[in-house]
């Protein structure tokens, strides 16, 4: 079978090569690989930023926001051949953690997890796979085109688990929310808010175009900028930040009403100072029972619910989330930068 491979650790080495077929091991589900969202995690992987190939291999598959159509499961499991699909990305490890024994492998606290396409384990971007049925979610079929939005919207669905579990240390009514970045994760997380029936604002430096359409589309208001400036007296419940971008995450710290939230889920680049007045955000934190916090990666019923919510969308809004499709064939283009929102390989083709 024809499948999406690099070597970690090496720039250049993707490529579509032909590997053996999966053989399914005991308990697990043979899946025939459908479509593979890209995200910023694989463009740095394909640049060798880092990445751990399987033990005793140089070479793995790449691939973590997975779609496929079950062909076999084993006898006595929830699935059935013809079952649409998604993996759980995340492993616990081996040793294990306090955390990874009680099935909470997002919260690893000693690194030893491994993940699917990312870390010592192959990724889904295969014409088909293998995975142990504990660690497949099942989509409702009005996601055939979209499921493999699930994986990022799980790391959305922790973040408003998070977020519940933090509002519930006192009385907790939020009704408006702020997210910075309209990109996948930030769209998403503005989906789950109105979903919510909260009043949403997005943030994002693009002016016109899809990303101001789509927010829209939700009932929610687009503001493009890229500061915080022209928000200053719109003080949210909530902010759920997307970009990594410093100064933005500097100053959501000292931006929501009292007792709000700032939640962090993008990634900054380290090697850029920025200038802060350290009192003022210890003040504000402080004297208003402020919470900052950041999330990563997403466990088993954060994919369930990630399912639910997508299930509830409009199908039309969540396809034009997708704005370029490529086959397998051409996959290399997935990974150029563009002004796209997701990119998918189509890996049936």
């Amino acid at each position: 079978m024809r499948a999406l491979t690099f070597e970690p650790g090496r720039r250049g080495t993707l490529a579509v090569e032909e590997v053996p077929d999966p053989e399914p091991a005991q308990g697990d589900l043979l899946v025939q690989g459908l479509a593979l969202g890209i995200c910023g995690t694989d463009r740095e992987l394909a640049a060798a930023e880092y990445g751990w190939a399987p033990p005793g291999r140089r070479r793995m598959v790449i691939g973590h926001e997975s779609l496929g159509r079950v062909l076999e499961s084993p006898e006595g499991s929830a699935f059935s051949p013809g079952d649409l699909v998604v993996g759980v990305v995340r492993r616990p490890d081996p040793v294990p953690c306090g955390a990874c024994a009680r099935g909470e492998f997002d919260m690893c606290r000693n690194g030893r997890y491994t993940e699917r396409g990312i870390k010592e384990i192959d990724g889904y971007g295969s014409g088909r796979w293998t995975i142990e049925a504990a660690y497949a979610v099942r989509l409702d079929p009005s996601l055939e085109r979209v499921g493999m939005l699930v994986e990022p919207t799980s790391v959305v669905a922790k973040a408003w688990e998070q977020i519940d579990r933090i509002g519930s240390r006192a009385w907790y009514e939020p009704h408006s929310l702020l997210v910075t970045g309209a990109g996948p994760i930030g769209l998403l997380a503005a989906l789950i808010g109105r979903q919510r029936g909260l009043e949403v604002h997005v943030l994002d430096r693009t002016a016109t175009g899809l990303k101001p359409d789509l927010v829209g589309e939700l009932g929610a208001t687009y503001h493009a900028a890229s500061s915080l400036e022209s928000l200053a007296r719109f003080k949210p419940d909530i902010i759920i930040e997307c970009t990594g971008v410093g100064e933005l995450v500097i100053e959501a710290m000292t931006s929501t009403s009292a007792v709000g939230m700032v939640c962090l889920c993008g990634l900054s680049r380290g090697g850029r100072t920025h200038r802060v007045d350290a009192g003022v955000i210890n003040r504000d934190l402080v004297l208003e029972n402020d919470v900052v916090f950041g999330t990563v990666n997403a466990n088993l019923r954060h994919f369930r619910d990630a399912a639910a919510a997508l299930a509830k969308a409009d199908p039309g809004w969540l396809e034009r989330l997708v704005t370029r499709r490529v086959p397998l064939d051409r996959a290399m283009e997935a990974f150029e930068q563009g002004d796209d929102v997701k990119v998918v390989i189509e890996l049936d083709t």
